[in-house]
């Protein structure tokens, strides 16, 4: 019996039902999970023997997506539940088409672990990246579930290989097979005798290379960028802004700026407003104008903001990039990278950006810029901006750097499928 992970787990979920009536995202996270059995209940004849996939968040989602696309144009019958832990994942994708039923995780514990497997009963399971639910893995390994991990990739300093990891241990033995980035990832497993293991690559330059290939215009965009260059804050938080704002405000020729922030909250949206360089207008007040009327309107100043308000957006808003900052960097972690990148767009991006494989790629690849100050910041932009061979240079880096990693999907699907 996990004691300490079940201590753990459930101090946890106390702290975030306290938390609830002071911290917005942790009542979304409990509001959120009112009803879910009810609602569970109610699909649970359609979701018989069905694909479960599940994801922390939208970030994760979008690493899934590509490989229950193929299964589901492979088998269009399949029944599909997505279950969510992060709010941020589920409202983006509560109304994906293929899925039967979209839901919040419940809570992991022996009783509703079970309570799951009743109601679906499902055929196959998909764990994305880093999701390990020890009462669920044990409730699919118990029941003959095959469950893959997708896409996942491990560390030294992680509990798994650890004197302590038992429980870690325990539920890396539940799966069926991983799929894991790196070779790295895969020598740790094999470190403690976990040897069901393929080095795929990352799903996500699958899901992000058929974004370039379907390349939807979007005329606001459009418009917008004109014939000038464009920098794109994608995911951006305060401290990212902040930094964008000190490295403008000394730059004689800054580039136009749109501005997408990882949280749209009216306040957080207002303060962008006042403090970018003007003309400034929202996306929302720019729907249903023509590409010509914002072309002529805001196209033609070379300081404009663009403030993007609406979700779902991003990753085809760099298209018209020139160059990406990508947020998260000064606070937990970047925001991905390869939206960016696979439309051959130089990637900024701050200092905490050590867990993740593709920054320390597009670096070296020449396509990725780590920077820690307004300083720095300012540097690389000058440069790419003044330079017009290292503004090409850097792109084909980046867009060279996804192109070459695709094809991680295939692998997964073929596992799954003779599983299916």
């Amino acid at each position: 019996m996990p004691l300490l992970y079940d201590i753990g787990t459930g101090l946890y979920h106390l702290g975030i039902r306290a938390a609830a009536p002071f911290v917005p995202k942790a009542k979304q996270w409990v509001d959120g999970r009112l009803g879910a059995w009810e609602r569970l209940e109610a699909k649970s004849a359609a979701l018989q023997g069905c694909l479960w996939m599940h994801c922390a968040s939208v970030g994760e989602f979008e690493q899934g997506r590509p490989v229950l696309e193929a299964i589901k144009a492979a088998r269009p019958g399949l029944p599909v539940l997505i279950t969510f832990f992060s709010p941020s994942g589920y409202e983006v994708r509560k109304d994906f088409p293929l899925a039967t039923h979209v839901e919040y995780l419940p809570p992991d514990g022996r009783a509703n672990a079970a309570r799951l497997q009743r109601l679906v009963k499902p055929r196959a399971a998909l764990f994305i990246k880093y999701e390990f639910w020890y009462h669920h893995l044990m409730a699919l390994a118990a029941a003959g579930v095959p469950t893959f991990l997708v896409s996942a990739i491990f560390r030294p300093q992680q509990g798994f290989f650890r004197w302590f990891g038992g429980t870690q241990r325990t539920m890396l033995h539940c799966y069926a097979h991983l799929f894991v980035q790196d070779e790295a990832s895969r020598a740790l497993l094999a470190s403690i005798d976990v040897k069901k293991v393929t080095v795929s690559g990352d799903t996500r330059f699958d899901r992000v290379a058929a974004i370039v290939a379907a390349n939807e215009d979007l005329p606001i965009m459009a418009g917008f960028k004109a014939d000038g260059r464009s920098l794109i804050g994608g995911s951006t938080w305060p401290k990212d802004e902040a930094l964008l704002l000190e490295a403008f405000s000394t730059m004689k020729n800054a580039p136009k700026c749109v501005i997408v922030p990882h949280e749209m909250k009216e306040d957080h949206l207002l303060v962008i407003e006042s403090a970018f360089p003007k003309p400034l207008a929202r996306w929302s007040e720019l729907e249903g104008a023509t590409q010509e009327n914002i072309e002529s309107v805001l196209g033609a100043e070379p300081r404009a903001t663009l403030l993007v308000d609406r979700m779902g957006l991003l990753a085809r808003l760099y298209k018209y990039s020139s160059i990406a900052y990508v947020g998260g960097g000064f606070g937990d972690g970047i925001h991905s990278l390869l939206e960016a990148a696979a439309w051959g767009v130089p990637v900024i991006f701050g200092p905490n950006h050590l867990k993740f494989a593709e920054a320390k790629g597009l670096i070296e690849a020449g396509g990725g810029f780590a920077v820690n100050d307004a300083r720095e910041l300012k540097a690389v932009l000058e440069k790419l901006l003044n330079d017009e061979q290292a503004l090409e240079a850097a792109s084909l880096a980046a867009g060279r750097y996804v192109r070459d990693r695709i094809g991680a999907t295939d692998k997964v699907v073929a596992e799954v499928m003779r599983a299916l």
